[in-house]
């Protein structure tokens, strides 16, 4: 059973995954289960109970997500009131809704109210409690006054930009290099006018015990930052750990979602991954994640995203489209951490097959690992499945207004290193069918081949290697390297609902070491309007523009660390401008540009570059040991990726950010 909280609005979902600021939504359960809040809630609870008879006055419908948290059948409730008419007959715990006005004659030793900022509320409805009763309210969990951006309203949320990162650091062991984890980011709160941001941190470990809390002040406006399990480890005298580093950047302006790559390394080059944020709003559903291969072994990681436990038998995999799903049979603590073996839950899945993920609003966006025989490693995430979508009927008259509509962009890593496979992936529950063709595309913009798949069917995994279809049809991609783009295409017709999601597999050829990314289809670059789509962050479109972070390496390949890549797409739905005018600039360690590079990358076309051969020796040597690019466009929306090279040794590669 799904746990009871809201954390988004379905009409959220589409914007970004940012939902706003609503009574019971995501901003609540970010207060109700922020880990300095947990603590006062147990224990406000904790004291009602011996309070006598207590009643629950709930003026904004919020019970149901305070209850899961908190349990509230510990105390011996005199009745359960409301303001909202149209809460009225509601029943919790035994207790139908009243309305306020009958609360005086409740009987009730104390009170609990429902809500937070109780002050502004209080002095018009004071002579309606029951005389001589306590009053307790949600604000006696508030977390500190200092770590709130406007204490005003406190369900403000860039109060709680929240976020968690799956944190691990394992020893050297008999001399062989452990595994170590960076989160990397930029202090671009500070662009939009904040003063003095910080980040409050707590780290849990695998059984959600408290290793570390600690606030980490955050450089100069726009300079970059990192948090490494292996500086962590030796700040705190650790151990070894693997677990949640929660995240709170306080203090803020601009931006209430923490966004940041993470890195994973170490097992003498065996080890590499790069992977998303973690997408701070627990959902129902996670999909996306590819069956193990022969010589793979998956595992995925739970983070309890909250300050109750994960009930047995609540977490759940099944193989996509199929009916039995294996629950998982231990309880999980709260914010602790669980590596589930997937292989044990099911044994017969193998790649192509896709599983999806029961989450139950019970974790974030969780990753997984894969460990190949031979001790190669990688980490990346599956993706939240919707459960609100339905298909919509106008999509297929689209392409009579636009030439692609919704456009699934994936590069295609250059072929004398790499060999790429995409596959289309089903990421809402009520998704039985894409109807759906893809396209490959030279860096120059070029159509080189086409592929009707049909009606995709919800159960069928429909793998691409790149490499074979360039062979099959006896072609070549003249850049050696471009993109593929998913399609919805009607010729036989089907249903569609605008979240087209695919996954592409990447391999290095010198040493069969992997990567994965997925993500989901967008209008692109158009001045025809669909819903909310094209979509931007900045502007209404038309008026896109590109502004990508790309993290650079702790340490530059003249040091002797990793190269940085990156593989931009400019994907078009319509007719736009024939070449974009993108800048890379290069930013040292203060977050001030060193050196900058215009290119220009054809309509539908890509573009793949690396640090090392962008900016020369000098110009990385300015960074003064850290720094990152920003790829900056204001003609037109790019698509990006990134990643980490170690010679012929591993790589990692995944979809990009912005701010």
């Amino acid at each position: 059973m799904a746990l009871q909280i809201e954390t988004f609005k379905n009409a959220d979902l589409s914007h970004g995954w940012r939902p706003g600021n609503n009574a019971g939504g995501s901003t609540l359960f970010k207060a109700l289960g922020h880990p300095l809040a947990a603590r006062k809630g147990h224990e406000l609870i904790a004291s009602l109970a011996v309070a006598g008879p207590v009643a629950i006055f709930d003026p904004s419908g919020v019970i149901a997500n305070f209850h899961a948290y908190y349990d509230l059948s510990r105390l011996d409730l005199a009745g359960y009131f409301v303001q909202r008419v149209e809460d009225l007959g509601a029943i919790f715990l035994g207790h139908e809704a009243k309305t306020l006005n009958a609360l005086a004659q409740s009987g009730a030793a104390a009170v609990l109210v429902l809500t937070f900022d109780f002050a502004k509320l209080m002095p018009s409805i004071a002579h309606l409690f029951p005389k001589g009763a306590h009053i307790a309210t949600l604000d006696d969990m508030r977390i500190p006054g200092e770590m709130l951006t406007n204490p005003a309203n406190y369900l403000d949320p860039m109060n709680f930009a929240t976020n968690f990162a799956l944190m691990r650091e394992v020893e050297c062991v008999n001399g062989a290099e452990g595994i170590h984890t960076r989160v990397a980011s930029a202090n671009y709160w500070g662009q939009h006018g904040a003063a003095n941001p910080e980040l409050w941190l707590c780290l849990f470990d695998e059984a959600g015990k408290e290793l570390a809390q600690w606030r980490e002040p955050l450089p100069a406006a726009g300079a970059p930052f990192a948090l490494d399990s292996a500086e962590i480890r030796e700040r705190f005298g650790l151990g070894d750990f693997s677990g949640s580093l929660f995240i709170h950047a306080v203090q803020i302006k601009g931006h209430d979602i923490i966004k940041y790559a993470l890195d994973m390394n170490g097992e003498n080059g065996l080890a590499l991954s790069c992977s998303h944020d973690a997408n701070a709003w627990p959902a129902d559903f996670y999909a996306g994640m590819p069956a193990p291969e022969a010589d793979e072994r998956l595992t995925l990681y739970i983070q309890n995203s909250h300050p109750m436990p994960i009930p047995a038998g609540s977490i759940g995999l099944n193989i996509m489209g199929a009916q039995d799903v294996s629950y998982y049979p231990d309880e999980i603590p709260p914010f602790g951490t669980r590596a589930l073996d997937v292989g044990e839950m099911l044994p017969h899945a193998r790649w192509p097959d896709q599983i999806e993920i029961v989450a139950g609003r019970y974790f974030v966006r969780p990753r997984y690992e894969v460990t190949r025989k031979g001790g190669q490693r990688r980490l990346a995430h599956a993706n939240v499945e919707r459960t609100d979508l339905k298909a919509d009927p106008f999509i297929p008259q689209l392409e009579k207004l636009m030439a692609k509509s919704y456009i699934m962009p994936l590069p295609v890593l250059p072929l004398g290193e790499f060999a790429t496979t995409v596959l289309p992936t089903p990421m809402a529950t009520s998704e039985h069918e894409m109807p759906l063709r893809a396209e490959l595309i030279d860096a120059d913009g070029s159509l080189i081949a086409s592929r009707y798949l049909g009606r995709v069917q919800r159960r069928d995994s429909v793998a691409i290697p790149v490499e074979e279809w360039l062979a099959e049809e006896r072609l070549t991609l003249p850049s050696g390297y471009g993109h593929v783009e998913f399609l919805y295409d009607f010729r036989e017709g089907g249903e569609a609902n605008g979240w087209l999601h695919a996954l592409g597999r990447f391999e290095q050829k010198a040493s069969g070491h992997r990567a994965e990314t997925i993500f989901g289809a967008h209008i692109y670059n158009t001045a025809t309007i669909y819903k909310d789509e094209p979509q931007s962050y900045t502007n209404k479109p038309p008026g896109l523009t590109t502004r990508l972070f790309l993290r650079i390496g702790a340490t530059l390949p003249e040091q002797g660390g990793l190269d940085t890549l990156c593989h931009l797409i400019y994907p078009a739905s319509s007719e736009w401008h024939p070449q974009s005018a993108t800048k890379l600039i290069l930013h040292d360690r203060d977050g001030k540009p060193v050196a900058e590079r215009e290119i220009r990358i054809a309509r539908g076309g890509s573009y793949h570059f690396r640090l090392s051969e962008t900016f020369s020796k000098a110009e990385r040597a300015a960074m003064n040991g850290a720094g990152y690019v920003i790829i900056r466009d204001t003609s037109c929306r790019l698509f990006g990726f990134h990643g980490l090279v170690n010679g012929s040794a591993s790589f990692c590669l995944d979809h990009m950010f912005g701010f």
